[in-house]
């Protein structure tokens, strides 16, 4: 019995060894006419079996791509697409920088202490009224969802002035949107996302037992 651990190494394991194998003969054989009539089989074969690349903008080069580096860029077709080039590919990307700075409070979020700051950029009152019953809301939604406590009106009426520096003042707290509504949608949210869970791991197991 010949096991994987003596096989040669799949380049890219998610087309599987048969994709790796037809590289492997596509490669040997003389004719460039064949060669390229098999790497555009093969192609067909590796869309069929990641069928989600189709809903990435670059599918087809991205296919051609795969086939390149599972070849070791030794397959000399013609492809219709710019033959990638390896030590490209291999380059290490860029180290990102990440925003620094302190979130004040972090349940309500950066964005959200970013938006409250620019209130007073705001001159149109309806504008400003907008917003701030929008943003008090929103934060409410925010705080409860993190904390799945109760919260008074009157402390996010208290953060909204405080992150807006006194341009956002809530004068009727109790507008705001009812605890028990936001904690029962969230609840909600939560047993859907656990019933979708369920069953997909359910869908998994039966594929699994199929196979």
């Amino acid at each position: 019995m010949e096991y994987n651990t003596s096989r040669e190494k799949l380049i890219l394991p998610e087309y599987g060894r048969n994709v790796q194998n037809m590289i492997a003969h596509a490669m040997d054989l003389r004719d460039r006419s064949e060669r390229n009539s098999a790497a555009q089989a093969i192609i067909e074969v590796m869309g069929q079996l990641n069928p989600h690349l189709r809903d990435v903008d670059d599918y087809k080069p991205k296919l051609w791509t795969h086939l390149f580096v599972m070849s070791n860029f030794e397959l000399d077709v013609d492809s219709p697409y710019e033959i990638p080039n390896e030590e490209v590919l291999s380059e290490k990307p860029s180290i990102m920088n990440y925003p620094k700075g302190k979130i004040k409070y972090g349940h309500y979020g950066k964005y959200t202490e970013t938006i409250l700051g620019d209130a007073k950029e705001i001159d149109d009152p309806e504008a400003k009224q907008a917003l701030k019953m929008a943003m008090a809301n929103f934060m409410k939604i925010q705080y409860l969802t993190h904390n799945n406590n109760a919260v008074e009106n009157n402390v996010i009426a208290g953060n909204l002035k405080e992150l807006s520096n006194n341009e956002l003042i809530l004068e009727n707290p109790d507008d705001l949107i009812n605890t028990n509504q936001v904690l029962r949608s969230i609840g909600q949210n939560k047993n859907t996302t656990r019933t979708n869970n369920n069953k997909n791991n359910n869908n998994y197991n039966n594929e699994k037992e199929e196979i």
